[in-house]
């Protein structure tokens, strides 16, 4: 079985670690050591391999007068799964005695190469960001996985806000309805206390972004696999979406 000793065979490679590096190897060993029952008790995972300095280093343990260092560090790496709810205390009184069971999350950070930083950045990814008006769709797509949807519907949501804020019809859509909404000259949308340059600016960012993130997807189909990919689009939406609010504002528009 794999042990911390095994990964860091000396106190200093180990100390080089930040809390963040380490907590997903002492998920990794924690999940390695659960009991029939799914628990486990994160000091029987360092206890197996951190002594008492009776031990040389070079032998299972570390030195002792490492040993407050190494504990410390231990101590944040738990409590970063703690913090990202990865982990939590096992059920009834077992839980009050220290032992800890993963979370679903955890569970699910154990499954990709790369599932404890997609769940960490999913976790930390904040909500309140997002436009209300995609803010239960895009979360609920982005947290299944489903970036492609996350952003279709993001875009879409622009679209529809433009559309209606301005007052065009079904038959206004894509970046023609964007430029038509944005103008610099006779926009319904435009901000006209702007200077006629960044006027412009506005009518192509708006374009832009639906030609390249919102008609993609309605042409042909389209997989982002990348999340940070798809939480930077999401987010671009959202930046959208409160200028057409502010759009409608200045105009009166309920």
């Amino acid at each position: 079985m794999e042990r911390l000793h095994s990964l860091f065979p000396t106190a200093d490679s180990l100390l080089e670690l930040s809390p963040e590096a380490l907590a997903p190897i002492l998920l990794r060993l924690g999940a390695a050591e659960r009991q029939p029952s799914g628990m486990f008790w994160p000091s029987i995972v360092t206890q197996i391999t951190v002594g008492s300095g009776m031990v040389t280093e070079n032998e299972h343990a570390y030195p002792y007068h490492k040993q407050t260092q190494v504990d410390a560090l231990m101590n944040e790496g738990w409590e970063c799964l703690r913090r990202d709810g990865m982990i939590l205390p096992a059920p009834d009184v077992n839980g009050q005695h220290g032992w800890m069971v993963l979370s679903r999350d955890g569970e699910a950070a154990l499954k990709a190469p790369d599932g404890f930083d997609r769940i960490r950045a999913l976790r930390s990814f904040p909500k309140s960001l997002l436009h209300p008006s995609i803010a239960a769709a895009v979360s609920a797509a982005i947290q299944r996985g489903d970036f492609s949807t996350a952003v279709r519907d993001a875009f879409t949501m622009v679209e529809v806000s433009v559309r209606a804020a301005g007052g065009f019809t079904d038959n206004d859509y894509g970046a023609d309805l964007m430029r038509k909404a944005f103008n610099s000259i006779t926009g319904p949308l435009t901000n006209y206390s702007l200077p006629d340059n960044e006027r412009k600016g506005y009518e192509h960012m708006f374009a832009g972004a639906i030609g390249a993130f919102k008609n993609l997807h309605s042409h042909r189909k389209v997989t982002i696999d990348d999340m940070q990919v798809a939480l930077d689009q999401v987010l671009l939406a959202s930046h959208l979406l409160r200028i057409v609010d502010a759009a409608k504002a200045r105009s009166g528009i309920p």
